[in-house]
């Protein structure tokens, strides 16, 4: 097929015809793609499946990772143990695009790879690749690791997202009405359209941003003279970017210069909108910041079987659908870890990356509480914790590694390596309760536990992210009330929530499940069409077009 003067290979619904090219660093489509490690890319892979649903003109851009994000293997003693697997793709086809981009004044080679919307029913998927002969083993290795730990690398990876994503779509021709920054890691597109169109107004017209992080110790920062040196800025002076950036000091904050450049940002729940207006009220020049609540892909991720069971009021299919879909995942928890569960046992899950304010181990930190939860004869439970911690983030992989030893003590918990969106999706049908428990409002939204639903489990969940406007407690899911976390520490919030946590599991959830089937399977049921209904990812980029790319 022609890439020059590119368009989408379908016919575009009129309400969506404005050409959108949507820039992240990763993109969770489908499992054999390996080019994601968490929550942006699972938001941005439903993203590309809806808008393929919906006929939108929206393309994707992003990088080709040879190594993914790395692969979750396992040492003797089962602890975590991080490796690195070269990737094949025969279904990605090759444009024939290459060009130059200068990354530490010295050019690189880029070749651009294309993911047709047929092969995974997404919107088309462009992907950018430095691991080619013509450039020197310094500039392959900028494709090689997503999110690098060092930090030359990093900002190597930034420049090809944003600069080299931005010529791509100018050697297409697609010629797009929006610039769309799926988080901040592209912002250095900025500067290549300044150049491009001589002033900011014109960049401003065309850039709209969607910001993740809630708070601002995560937003990427990078020292202003290591981005010069690197040929961040696209030749201009350190004078000149300081004057269109409005920077003072030595940091150059991507997020900051996203919403100053942008016509339009969003946060990614109503609440983490608010949380993002508060937190960037006191820069000036930035841009309004509407919210529009993330949204999983409800075809990809759902359970057809059990929703067509629950819309037929079909309860014994439900039930039978519902425990064959956790004994088919507890076949996984027994090849990994040699332990059988049984079908008609309450099962807990907390899955997702291991994260501290995600505080995986909270409900191990009450230990004789833990002890009587996983030895009730009553009301007997299993636990399977799964998820990627950043292979560099030590606390994370040391929260991993305890809670394997701590498996070894009991033949009701597990824990699973390999989270990917195929694992991901086998536990939430392993779930009865999807538990979530970050640190509140750390959590921009937390999409797991829409796609939790989606496959009939139950959210157990603090008040964060996309939870209060979902949750209504007893109704459709479980949640904790919120304190004043503002007065508290870290550790009095922790305390909290813990007990609450407890509270609701031992008097509400257990006894129901066991005691009352009924009322618990509605519960289900409520949680199924309220996300179908709410958290659709068609519901959202629908939005998109309608409040950000307007």
């Amino acid at each position: 097929m022609s890439f020059t003067n590119y368009q989408v290979p379908f016919a575009v619904d009129e309400r969506f015809s404005k050409r959108v090219a949507y820039f992240s660093m990763e993109f969770a489509v489908h499992q054999p793609l390996k080019i994601y490690s968490g929550g942006l890319g699972f938001l941005s892979g439903s993203h590309l499946r809806s808008a393929y649903e919906s006929r939108q003109n929206l393309i994707g851009i992003g990088i080709l990772w040879k190594y993914g994000y790395y692969d979750q293997a396992r040492n003797q003693d089962q602890t975590l143990q991080v490796t690195w697997m070269e990737k094949q793709y025969s279904f990605l086809e090759d444009t024939g695009i290459k060009f130059q981009i200068t990354i530490h004044d010295h050019p690189v080679w880029v070749k651009a790879w294309y993911l047709n919307p047929e092969t995974f029913k997404s919107a088309p998927l462009f992907l950018l690749s430095t691991d080619l002969p013509e450039n020197d083993y310094v500039s392959q290795t900028i494709t090689h690791r997503l999110y690098d730990a060092n930090v030359a690398t990093k900002v190597a990876q930034f420049i090809l997202l944003g600069v080299g994503g931005a010529k791509l779509v100018d050697e297409l021709g697609f010629n797009p009405e929006r610039y769309h920054l799926n988080e901040a890691h592209g912002v250095s597109s900025v500067f290549y359209l300044y150049k491009k169109f001589g002033n900011v107004e014109e960049v401003r017209k065309r850039l709209v941003f969607t910001t993740h992080t809630p708070e601002e110790a995560g937003n990427e920062k990078h020292d202003i003279h290591l981005c010069q040196k690197m040929s961040y800025f696209c030749g201009l002076s350190l004078d000149e970017v300081r004057k269109l950036t409005g920077l003072e000091g030595d940091q150059f904050n991507h997020s900051l210069v996203a919403l100053r450049f942008a016509r339009l940002a969003n946060g990614v729940s109503r609440l983490h909108g608010e949380v993002s207006r508060a937190m960037w009220a006191k820069y000036e020049n930035i841009c309004p910041i509407i919210s529009i609540t993330n949204s999983q892909n409800w075809r990809y991720w759902a359970d057809k079987q059990l929703y067509r069971a629950s819309d037929e009021s079909n309860d014994t299919w439900w039930d039978d659908r519902k425990k064959y879909l956790k004994k088919r995942a507890f076949e996984i928890v027994a090849d990994q870890t040699g332990k059988i569960y049984d079908a008609n046992v309450f099962t807990i899950v907390w899955a997702r990356r291991f994260a501290g304010y995600k505080r995986a181990e909270l409900i191990t930190r009450d230990k004789a509480r833990f002890e009587k939860l996983l030895a009730s004869k009553k009301y007997p439970v299993q636990i399977i914790w799964a998820g990627k911690p950043y292979p560099m983030d030590y606390p994370a992989i040391n929260d991993f590694n305890n809670l394997v030893h701590l498996s070894r003590n009991y033949k009701n918990v597990a824990v699973l390596v390999g989270y990917e969106l195929t694992l991901s999706k086998r536990m939430k049908q392993a779930a009865d309760l999807w538990l979530n428990n970050p640190r509140v409002p750390r959590e921009a939204s937390g999409t797991s536990g829409m796609t939790a639903c989606m496959n009939g489990a139950v959210n157990l969940s603090t008040d964060d992210g996309w939870i209060p406007e979902f949750i209504n407690h007893g109704n459709n899911g479980f949640v904790v009330p919120k304190a004043d976390y503002e007065n508290m520490n870290t550790q009095e919030q922790d305390e909290y929530d813990l007990n609450k946590l407890y509270e609701i599991l031992e008097k509400d959830i257990l006894p129901m499940y066991y005691e009352n089937y009924d009322t618990w399977r509605q519960i289900c049921k409520n949680g199924m069409r309220d996300v179908r209904f709410q958290f659709d990812a068609g519901r959202m980029a629908e939005e998109y077009y309608e409040l950000l790319y307007k």
